[in-house]
């Protein structure tokens, strides 16, 4: 027996079902018709606007450390393109990814101080731009 699961509805607020039946489609599940993009964008417009901020702010950091670092730095001197051990390059994302989060546990939660060098929003970006990273090298688009 081929059991799906159901999909969950956003319930923080309730012009989402209205949302829902603004929808002309006599469908059970409606979610599938839901433009999610529009919907938050047009609830949560703050919230929306300040993460395409943040977007573009990593896109543009990542773009001029990509001219200062190259791509080998990811690869682990591996290559680049077809060239690149996917497993090594992500192994030392992990490493990267863990030594933020090992960083962030340590100043936001054991010992709950402001940073030294560098603040912990840095920290939050570098997570998020590793994890896009990752998926790239993963793809087998890295360095293409």
């Amino acid at each position: 027996m081929n059991k799906t699961k159901k999909k969950k509805h956003i319930a923080d607020k309730p012009v989402y079902q209205e949302y829902l039946d603004n929808i002309p489609i006599e469908s059970e599940d409606k979610m599938d018709q839901v433009d999610a993009m529009n919907y938050i964008e047009k609830e949560y417009p703050e919230t929306a606007k300040e993460f395409h901020k943040i977007q573009f702010e990593q896109w543009e950091t990542f773009c001029k450390k990509q001219m200062d670092y190259g791509p080998q730095n990811i690869s682990m001197g591996t290559g680049v393109g077809e060239a690149v051990n996917v497993p090594l390059a992500t192994t030392a994302l992990i490493i990267r990814i863990n030594d933020k989060v090992q960083r962030l546990l340590n100043l936001v939660v054991t010992n709950k101080r402001k940073a030294q060098n560098e603040p912990v929003e840095d920290a939050f970006k570098d997570l998020s731009v590793y994890g896009i990273i990752a998926q790239i090298v993963r793809n087998g688009k890295w360095g293409k």
